[in-house]
């Protein structure tokens, strides 16, 4: 059974927006495509740069250090087919963005 973990209030992050919150010990970058909210880790893989601080255009959200690029859907680079970011499952309950933690994909 998945531990759900309460990161941000959805208003917080409207249509277009993304967003830094900490989750446990965790950077999560936290993002809104079309009312649909995604989360990956928010370290980028490259030289640990803020993801949740990143250009969210569509889908696709643009490190601000280095410009790796990664599909928020699925973590997926852009660019490299072998480098993937860890994916939080995310819901809405009670005005809340919520992660489970500990299934990260």
């Amino acid at each position: 059974m998945s531990r759900w973990i309460s990161i941000a209030a959805c208003e917080d992050c409207p249509p277009g927006a993304s967003l830094e919150a900490v989750a446990e010990d965790r950077i999560i970058a936290v993002f809104n495509v079309g009312g649909e909210y995604y989360a990956l880790d928010g370290v980028c893989p490259h030289q640990g740069g803020p993801l949740g601080e990143g250009t969210l255009q569509g889908c696709v959200v643009t490190c601000p250090w280095h410009g790796w690029q990664f599909d928020v859907r699925d973590g997926q680079q852009t660019f490299a087919p072998t480098v993937k970011q860890p994916v939080f499952p995310t819901r809405v309950r009670d005005g809340q963005i919520e992660i489970a933690l500990d299934s990260v994909e």
